[in-house]
């Protein structure tokens, strides 16, 4: 990599044959790989951004394990992505989108939930369950408390 990295929307296509062994195991700065150039993509990765405006080819993102990511359109906005088994590429799977959305969702929910409710403090002794360290013990064990702090 050359330079300064680029935002992806700047990076030049680079439409270069690559083969499966050659896709970089982490994100290029400095330019993106198109689908059409990989040697070895399987029909479904070239067709991918078909349905969206302006028919975005998709483009290279990283190796996450085995996985080949790709993208196809903007990294904010109308995009889909698909994960492609390098050592299979018959095994797909196209369910990223939908998963950061559905983790994006339970996060914000909880967090919703714990703004919401307050969490209930005992008071010392007043409220606290019937415990064997909350009930009053022998004036031995009060002193050993007492010496504790």
């Amino acid at each position: 990599m050359a330079g300064e990295p680029l935002a992806y929307h700047e990076r030049p296509e680079d439409h270069t044959p690559v083969h499966t062994a050659d896709l970089p195991n982490t994100p290029t700065r400095d330019r993106n790989i198109v689908a059409t150039a990989w040697v070895e993509a399987p029909p479904e990765l070239l067709t991918l951004g078909d349905d969206l405006d302006g028919r975005p080819t998709a483009e290279y993102k990283r190796r996450i394990g085995p996985w080949l990511l790709w993208r196809a359109g903007p990294a904010v906005g109308d995009a889909w992505y698909l994960a492609v088994d390098a050592r299979d590429l018959r095994r797909q799977w196209s369910e990223v989108p939908t998963m950061v959305r559905t983790t994006r969702a339970r996060f914000a929910a909880v967090d919703e939930r714990r703004a919401r409710d307050v969490a209930e403090v005992p008071r010392a002794m007043g409220d606290a369950p019937g415990t064997r360290l909350n009930r009053p013990g022998p004036p031995v064990r009060t002193y050993g408390r007492t010496l504790l702090r």
